[in-house]
């Protein structure tokens, strides 16, 4: 192969209980890239289209990714790379993170995968350092490996896959304000109290427990969270009549999408999540601001090959 074009999607990080450890893959909102072989070593980002952000390598999310890859082979090879930006950044749904991830995704494809995919995750953590300041994982580990995935460490990496239950739907909301991730965690204590820091653990083994044996219920009691919602949630105009609404519409449980200012609820069926977006629109079209709305199934794949 000497060229792909990929869909590489838009992600949720978090998932309340489960700062910079927790996140999930989207199947209806991503990015679509080109990237092709080249025989002028190097990484060339040549086309973007739908956003406005530097063609630069070295400062573009994906290009330092692709560089970080590049920098643990002997490839004689160089790529060339084109973004279809349809995730727009700020949105709190993974929009560096899908570029990044596209990047190094199909690069080692073109390479004949000589990475796994936790590597994968490592170098497209250089693309989240340049975007927010910190390499963190929570986004681009579930856009390269599929369905919900758990950072148990950082240092080693280790990335766990989560069961995904078939019957789990996502639905995001948008409202069309930005909120930098970098700005969304300046914001953020740098001290819990031990007795919030011991509810959010329990939340969290109680979300893993959940997905593997697909007790929504469970799922829904343990989507809280005592530790980051309470300070992000008054950047994002309306979150807590969001939240009701969409709780009232059915929704398992309700929460920041990343650092916002996306909403997300997850639900038991596409028809709940359906009601959930109706609901979360209603509270924004009172309000008067704009928005975009996804209803999607958990998308276990991760990156697909066009």
């Amino acid at each position: 192969m000497e060229q792909l074009k990929i869909f590489t999607p838009a992600t949720i990080a978090n998932v309340s209980c489960g700062f910079d450890v927790l996140g999930l893959a989207l199947d209806t909102v991503g990015d679509e890239m080109t990237i092709r072989k080249v025989a002028k070593k190097g990484v060339t980002i040549t086309k973007i289209i739908g956003q406005n952000l530097p063609l630069e390598t070295q400062k573009n999310v994906a290009g330092v990714a692709a560089l970080a890859l590049l920098a643990e082979t002997d490839s004689e090879f160089g790529f060339e790379i084109e973004i279809d930006k349809r995730i727009k950044p700020g949105s709190g749904i993974g929009s560096s993170a899908a570029s990044s991830a596209g990047a190094v995704w199909a690069i080692n494809e073109l390479l004949g995968k000589p990475f796994n995919t936790t590597d994968l995750v490592r170098f497209a953590m250089e693309g989240e350092r340049l975007a927010t300041g910190v390499a963190h994982a929570d986004n681009v580990a579930p856009a390269l490996f599929g369905g919900f995935t758990l950072v148990r460490s950082y240092e080693p990496l280790d990335i766990v896959n989560i069961h995904t239950p078939n019957e789990l739907f996502a639905t995001v909301i948008h409202p069309q304000i930005e909120v930098k991730t970098s700005d969304a965690r300046e914001i953020l204590r740098t001290t819990v109290s031990l007795k919030d820091a011991i509810k959010q653990w329990g939340n969290v083994g109680g979300l893993i427990s959940g997905l593997y044996t697909e007790d929504y219920n469970l799922i829904g009691r343990s989507l809280e969270d005592y530790i980051v919602e309470p300070i992000r949630s008054i950047l994002i105009p309306a979150f807590d009549a969001v939240k009701q609404n969409s709780i009232k519409a059915g929704a398992l449980g309700c929460g920041i999408s990343g650092s916002g200012p996306s909403i997300f609820a997850l639900s038991k069926g596409e028809e709940t999540a359906k009601k959930v977006a109706q609901a979360m629109k209603a509270v924004y079209e009172k309000v008067g601001i704009d928005y975009d709305i996804h209803v999607s199934k958990i998308n276990k794949q991760g990156i697909k090959i066009l």
